[in-house]
């Protein structure tokens, strides 16, 4: 890709002039990491938010994205400095100007709310408006391998990868909302862009652009939420994270590719019912006719908080071209129901998890997935495809240290997962596969692949991030090794499989600092080793 060096310059020059204004946004939801795209100030926080539950003595829940609480009641002081802001009491403000009420003489109504605000009441409804936006360099990426057959050739290169756009978020009563929404325009090293977060990339060729190239997009995340009491009601654009793992979860995992969905959250005391509805896409090109056959997926989750341990049943149901709403109703056993559909059209799986913590320092945790048995003999024998199913493994500990008046928040994160072959998989091509865009919404090793993480992190005062990852990484490669791998229809117990056969140990290593301010962020990132890679970024909120 070719990019004019006066644009470039001048995007570079708008960004670093906002470097020293102040901007901050908070969101209703507490939500999974952006490892890709829509990056926001803070590096890692679904990591702190773990380590949080870790060192902590409240219940634990492990579904995310799940409602901040806080969101209402600290409202004024995260999001009164904004560059736009508004509330029913103190009315209009710019970047914090306008925020204090000044009542000029007979005005009661201005008296009337500050008297309102002295005693201590919150505005029924509040909104503010931030410009969000970054400049990247991502080099070395193995890009765009949809099966995750990695090659030894590195991929593209993004230079400069600039996004900008507005962060919205605010409350009315009972409605909270929040709404990322950013273009981006990149310059590649590739001859053939390749798109960083695996979502469709849109390249402007220079014959139908008075001879620049180049690509962009528009990415965006939203939740439009309803509260009331013991139930939520969500429209969203977002990735759903059941389960007590951080890098490897089973059934649906944070670092899957964004999807729109509709959820209620049910929460009585130390039992919480999630249930929601998923539009997945088949293909990530909104050139493809594939994408007119709908992917569908519903799923619900059961977790019970007792004390320092934590129970999860989460069970899903993939539809192609044959949805159905009463799935949604959360006392609806899936794993039952899909026995009155055409197995052709639907895929399901069921999984378990625990979580115990030990000591407010720790805390252990696993979780089984499975896909598919002809009986739980097949499941110990494991010599055929008809035995589909994944394990994961983890431990993290952590410790806060308050030192002279400064907070250092450390720890340590391991994991072990084991997908075998032909999980997330279904009888035909781009139909019920349990995936979205081409990559599973569990495990992002896919199906016949080993994984261990190990990390070590650490962050002062909330502003400087640290950390060094370290990843094994084993995938197979014979049939079986991809989520749009088939399985036959018949003789199962015919069909043997082998598990990581002849599969060669990819190792990586990973070092992380970042500085994580209150309007502006700057991170490092590089990876070693067999797997080589860098990315940089600079951000700002205002």
């Amino acid at each position: 890709m070719i990019l004019e060096k006066s644009r470039t310059l001048f995007f570079a020059a708008a960004f670093l002039s906002l470097i020293p204004l102040q901007a901050f946004a908070a969101s209703p939801v507490i939500g999974t990491e952006r490892a890709r795209g829509l990056r926001t100030l803070e590096t890692a926080p679904m990591l702190f938010e773990y380590h949080r539950q870790t060192v902590g003595d409240e219940r634990q829940f492990f579904t995310y994205p799940r409602r901040d609480t806080t969101f209402i009641k600290r409202f004024v002081n995260t999001e009164g400095k904004a560059l736009l802001y508004y509330d029913n009491l103190r009315g209009g403000a710019i970047s914090g100007h306008g925020l204090e009420l000044q009542c000029h003489e007979g005005d009661t109504s201005c008296v009337k709310n500050l008297e309102a605000l002295r005693a201590g009441q919150l505005p029924k409804f509040a909104i503010a408006t931030s410009i969000v936006g970054g400049i990247d360099y991502r080099g070395g990426e193995y890009i765009n391998d949809i099966d995750n057959r990695r090659s030894d050739n590195l991929g593209d290169t993004i230079w400069p990868g600039i996004d900008g756009g507005i962060y919205l978020r605010g409350y009315a009563d009972s409605l909270e909302f929040v709404l990322d929404a950013r273009i981006y325009d990149e310059g590649h090293s590739a001859k053939k862009s390749r798109s960083w977060d695996h979502e469709f990339l849109e390249v402007q060729k220079e014959e139908n652009n008075s001879g620049v190239e180049y690509t962009s997009y528009a990415r965006y995340r939203t939740h439009f939420a309803f509260n009331y009491d013991w139930i939520r009601v969500d429209l969203a654009r977002d990735v759903l994270h059941w389960g007590p793992g951080y890098y490897n979860n089973l059934s649906l995992n944070q670092f899957a590719l964004p999807y729109n969905m509709l959820s209620v959250d049910l929460q009585f005391g130390p039992l919480r019912v999630f249930s929601f509805y998923g539009d997945l896409r088949i293909v990530n090109n909104s050139m493809s006719m594939d994408n007119k056959e709908e992917r569908n997926v519903f799923g619900h989750r059961y977790e019970l908080a007792i004390g320092n341990g934590t129970f999860g049943i989460s069970e899903l149901t993939v539809l192609y071209d044959n949805l159905k709403p009463w799935l949604i109703v959360p006392t609806v056993p899936l794993f039952m129901e899909k026995g009155n559909y055409s197995e052709n059209t639907n895929n399901g799986s069921l999984a378990f998890d625990i979580n115990y913590r030990l000591f407010n320092t720790a805390r252990i945790y696993t979780e089984f997935f499975l896909d598919d048995m002809e009986s739980p003999i097949s499941l110990i024998k494991n010599d055929n495809i008809e035995a589909k199913w994944a394990w994961m493994a983890g431990f993290q500990a952590g410790h806060n240290f308050y030192l002279k008046g400064h907070l250092l928040e450390v720890g340590t994160l391991a994991e072990y997962a084991r997908v075998e072959p032909y999980v997330y998989s279904h009888f035909e091509k781009n139909t019920a596969q349990i995936a979205h865009l081409g990559y599973p919404l569990g495990n992002q090793g896919g199906p016949n692949s080993q994984t261990i993480d190990w990390n070590v992190y650490a962050r002062l005062d909330k502003h400087i991030f640290a950390s060094l990852r370290n990843t094994w990484f084993w995938k197979g490669t014979d049939y079986g090794s991809a989520v749009n791998d088939t399985t036959p229809r018949r003789n199962h117990m015919k069909t043997p499989k082998k598990f990581l056969d002849g599969a060669k140990m990819q190792y990586s290593l990973t070092p992380s600092i970042s500085y994580e301010g209150q309007y502006v962020s700057f991170m490092g990132e590089i990876t070693f080793i067999d797997d080589r890679k860098a990315y940089l970024r600079a951000g700002f909120k205002w």
